[in-house]
């Protein structure tokens, strides 16, 4: 039967005799579709109820109380185990150490230790505890009795009843019985609420603690700090961002704002991901409002980041994963890795890792280098890290002043040419003539490139650590002229504004590190004369200008907003020697952390490439020492002493000359430079007096020969 329809009409006239009869055909309705089976209508309704929001939240509801019990058990077995452990001391102590914190690691590594040794007395009181434990019940129970009858006895002279002298101890013995059957009647109630009372107790801890899955919890919960990041998070914290036209545009688009972003991609140690913006939206709009994009996305303003591609109206944001860029990164090449060796005309030295958790290598070529922050974040660990790896190149030459002087270059003796630590008026003045001296060599060099314009000069490194103290130093020259200041009379800033003006042409390079940067301590030409300017964390953002410049902040830099404590070696570097995304103006480097140990090692490294460098060592400006006839002096009358004991001695007449730096080595290159050398002595290295004045008289005679001559 086809389909078509046939319309029934009433006819409203009246019929005639003869008028035909018409005849009406029904047309029955079509067939009616099929019953689905019950199996099909049993599932839709299932996952109907499945996936109701009421279903889910119940079963959301009944997993989070029940996983709080688990995770209440894991918390207090936790607990447990660091209150009987040493667990909790130890991962403090890692901590502590993974931040370069070595005060704090030591505290916490002497706490450990007190922990120990009173759990190992506790432990050494339970051998005798049984014992002690049952001679003072024997003898408690003694003396109770016998006080019980000698009351009773008491109360039968006083009552003049012989049965008295049983009562105190019968009435004890009645409240005895009395106590076990009131446990006994407590007893089985006590342990059928006991499991149910302890349940409840660790639902109590883990609902406290939200020990549940993330998708377990309630929903307030849920979207706190640390979600994953998704297309709608990024979108909709784009929307949320005060951007009215962004706001507008996003509210337009029929897939929710999602064809403006990119993939989401890994990187490092968090997402990256383009966003194309709409028109009439700018990326300097959205660069602007950092910190509320960041909150936006339940993260800290430090972890995300903005920056501009090659792309047109796009912006690339950068969030890292909650917490990660808390954690330290891995070692230094130059430790792991002894067969680094280094470049210094296209070389760059491995500084540490970008937030990307990409390497971060800077070149070191012909720029002049600035490093600055607050007191104690890294600055000198920064700047020790690019001249350890400098100095593995042989050709490079250094002159270094250390003017807080408590040894933090004190493995560059043996590389560099010139060494002066200590901070004092009179080390501001060495480290003044130095770079003067720097500045002759400077111009001598100039001369010579004159005459042979294809001369090749080894790089000179003048490094001055704590330049602050140079430019406030208060002391006037003989010529009236101030070392410190910033003015045209001042010496320091004269001289590194001349190596700044000319010494890159002749590889003659000035390196400054100083701390807490102001106009007095750190002048305006000397700052803008580096090529190379690095900042850890600063107090103010008129800091971070004084450190990196106005361009690079107005692009984002922002050292003043890192984490003092937190953010411990972490640089925000304005430079054209590092590789910096298009469109920023700077880079956040996480610097690996080098200590002393290690740092040794590596200047280990560079002395064995070198022939041997002779180490101008400055300490003190007073009168020089003679090492030998010192160490004649300590000898005394002994025939011979311990190296150790003569080192002690020599620190004793004059702790200044003969400081941290004298050691063993030193002692031995001492005399063997006359001609002598300690001796080993039942299996120790001693020194003997005999061997001393033989290496004096041989240095008269050859000084009274001179002389002759």
């Amino acid at each position: 039967m086809g389909d078509t329809v046939v319309h029934l009409h009433k006819t409203t006239e009246s019929p005639t005799p003869d008028a035909p009869v018409t005849t009406l055909t029904v047309v029955p309705d079509p067939p009616a579709a099929p019953a689905l089976p019950l199996w099909v209508r049993s599932g839709r309704a299932v996952k109907r109820i499945a996936t109701d929001e009421r279903t889910t939240g119940t079963v959301r509801f009944a997993a989070r109380h029940g996983l709080y019990v688990w995770g209440g058990a894991r918390i207090v077995a936790r607990r447990t185990w660091d209150g009987r452990t040493a667990a909790r001391y130890e991962r403090m102590l890692r901590a502590a150490e993974a931040a370069g914190n070595y005060e704090v690691a030591a505290e916490w590594e002497e706490r450990g230790q007190r922990f120990r040794d009173a759990r190992h007395r506790r432990r050494m009181d339970l051998l005798h505890s049984p014992l002690d434990a049952a001679k003072g019940a024997l003898v408690g129970t003694g003396m109770g009795i016998g006080a019980l009858v000698a009351l009773g006895v008491v109360l039968a002279i006083a009552n003049e009843d012989i049965g008295d002298v049983v009562t105190p101890l019968m009435a004890v013995i009645e409240f005895i019985r009395l106590l076990i059957t009131i446990v006994t009647v407590v007893w089985g109630p006590l342990v059928t609420l006991g499991p149910f009372l302890a349940l409840l107790g660790l639902w109590a801890v883990g609902r406290n603690q939200q020990a549940a899955p993330n998708w377990a919890l309630p929903a307030n919960v849920r979207s706190g700090e640390g979600e994953p990041i998704t297309p709608s998070i990024v979108v909709k914290a784009l929307r949320d961002l005060g951007v009215p036209a962004l706001r507008n545009a996003i509210k337009e688009m029929g897939d929710a704002g999602a064809s403006m972003l990119g993939p989401i991609r890994i990187a490092g140690c968090g997402v990256e991901v383009d966003v194309t913006l709409p028109s009439g939206v700018a990326t300097n709009e959205v660069q602007g409002k950092r910190r509320k994009l960041a909150e936006n996305l339940t993260r800290h303003e430090h972890e995300v980041f903005i920056t501009i591609p090659e792309a047109a109206r796009t912006v690339r944001l950068w969030i890292a994963d909650s917490g990660a860029l808390d954690e330290p990164i891995g070692p230094s090449p130059l430790v792991t890795d002894e067969t680094l060796t280094a470049n210094y005309k296209t070389g760059k030295a491995p500084w540490g890792q970008d937030l990307r958790g990409d390497a971060a290598a800077i070149s070191l070529y012909q720029r002049h280098l600035l490093v600055t922050g607050l007191s104690n974040q890294g600055k000198t660990a920064a700047l020790r890290a690019l001249a350890l790896w400098l100095a593995l190149d042989r050709s490079v030459q250094f002159w270094i002043a250390d003017l807080k002087g408590i040894g933090d270059w004190a493995m560059f003796e043996g590389i560099a040419q010139v060494l002066i630590e200590g901070p004092s008026d009179e080390h501001v003045i060495q480290a003044t003539e130095m770079v003067e001296d720097a500045v002759e060599e400077m111009n001598r060099r100039i001369e010579e490139r004159r005459r042979d314009p294809g001369i090749v000069f080894s790089p000179l490194i003048v490094l001055v650590d704590e330049a602050q103290l140079a430019f406030m130093c208060p002391v006037v020259g003989d010529d009236r002229r101030p070392y410190g200041g910033a003015k045209a009379t001042s010496r320091y800033f004269m001289a590194v504004r001349k190596i700044h003006n000319q010494g890159r042409a002749v590889d003659v390079l000035m390196w400054q590190g100083t701390q807490d940067p102001t106009d007095q301590n750190l002048p305006k030409l000397v700052r803008e004369g580096a090529h190379t300017r690095a900042s850890l964390v600063l107090g103010t953002e008129s800091q971070a200008r004084m450190a990196l410049g106005d361009k690079a902040v107005d692009g984002g830099a922002a050292p003043h907003l890192l984490r003092q404590g937190l953010d411990k070696g972490t640089l925000v570097v304005a430079s054209d020697g590092i590789t910096i995304p298009a469109g920023q103006a700077s880079i956040t480097v996480r610097t690996h952390f080098i200590d002393e140990e290690p740092a040794a090692e590596v200047a280990d490294r560079a002395k064995a490439l070198r022939d041997g460098v002779t180490t101008l060592r400055v300490i003190d400006r007073g009168e020089e020492r003679d090492a030998l006839a010192d160490v004649a002096a300590v000898l005394g009358d002994a025939p011979r002493l311990r190296t150790n004991e003569v080192l002690k001695r020599l620190h004793a007449l004059d702790a200044n000359a003969y400081g941290d730096q004298w050691t063993n080595d030193r002692l031995k290159a001492l005399l063997e430079e006359h001609g002598e050398e300690p001796k080993k002595s039942h299996g120790v290295m001693v020194v003997h007096r005999d061997h001393v004045l033989r290496a004096l008289d041989r240095r008269d005679a050859e000084g009274s020969a001179s002389v002759a001559e």
